[in-house]
């Protein structure tokens, strides 16, 4: 594995990243590639470089898993900000970067996406034609989440809130990074807190099973408007012409990943090629690592991508 740090003639400010290279690895010949995002709150560190990642590369594929701008050890200030469009600029970015490397196919580029990750996989695709492939691990659409449940479903109020603070912090005052979660599953427990995606989104970034110095689960509140006017499906019915392959788990939870997937799986009817993975008995976090829900997802990722790059 290299750690690169990307900063194209056009970006202001760079994108860490890491490059995975497959067992057999030869600079001299080109590979397909497959570029990584990260879940909201998440770092390359975490699902999409040290488990999706490790695995495509070890299945013959050059990974690029990176933290996303004002993330992680990306630059970019202020820090913690959750920007939809930057997301997906990223994926862009990190793109231009990887067409310029020898041993990239630049004909074979896909990109696979966990949680938010996934959402805005699919939304680069929609105007990314480099991008060949998308799959979306339990994917997540972060505007309709952020109108919703991250809202308190009140996205008006907590606008006007957001308004107010943004005021406040260009005046001088102290910027407002909201914990999206508690500080360990004890602490859940303990303000009775049990809703499956929230007490399993807690063990996984808040113990050893998954917790890493980059992925932060913070989020600037002030900076975080746009992604209430967003929506990571706009236009699915017309642009998203790749192949795509939608992998949920079956086992519903309040950050609504099964219903998005299911949404987006309808909606992309202009795909050359569509596949819905639905996972009996498997929860959004569990495909984020538990072995067993990681190898039946891949082992219908696998395929498709082989099918669609190599």
């Amino acid at each position: 594995m290299k750690k690169v740090r990307i900063q194209n003639a056009d970006m202001a400010w760079h994108i860490a990243a890491t490059i995975q290279f497959p067992p057999d690895f030869d600079e001299g010949k080109t590979w397909p590639t497959i570029v990584s995002v990260h879940p909201f709150g998440s770092c390359k560190e975490q699902t999409s470089g040290n488990v999706y990642g490790k695995a495509l590369a070890a299945e013959g594929y050059v990974v690029i898993a990176y933290d996303a701008s004002f993330q992680g050890e990306s630059g970019g200030e202020p820090r913690c900000i959750e920007d939809p469009t930057q997301r997906v600029e990223d994926i862009s970015r990190v793109i231009d970067y990887a067409v310029t490397l020898p041993y990239v196919d630049s004909g074979r580029i896909g990109v696979l996406g966990v949680c938010g990750g996934g959402g805005y996989a699919i939304n680069a695709a929609l105007t990314e034609k480099r991008i060949r492939a998308v799959v979306s691990i339990t994917g997540v659409n972060v505007g309709r989440l952020f109108r919703e449940g991250f809202s308190g479903y009140d996205p008006i109020g907590t606008l006007s809130a957001m308004a107010a603070q943004r005021t406040a912090e260009a005046r001088g005052g102290e910027l407002q990074v909201n914990e999206l979660l508690p500080a360990s599953p004890e602490a859940a427990r303990a303000i009775g807190i049990s809703e499956r995606d929230v007490t399993e989104a807690t063990d996984y970034y808040k113990t050893p099973r998954g917790q890493q110095p980059g992925g932060a689960t913070r989020m600037l509140f002030s900076h975080a408007q746009k992604t209430l006017a967003w929506d990571a499906f706009a236009f699915t019915e017309v642009l998203l012409t790749q192949p795509v392959m939608v992998v949920v788990g079956e086992q519903p939870g309040a950050f609504g990943a099964l219903r998005d997937g299911m949404e987006v799986y309808g909606r992309a009817a202009a795909s050359k090629q569509r596949e819905l993975v639905s996972l009996p008995e498997v929860s959004h976090y569990a495909l984020y690592d538990r072995p067993d829900a990681v190898r039946k997802a891949l082992a219908r990722v696998v395929p498709f991508l082989a099918a669609q790059l190599t």
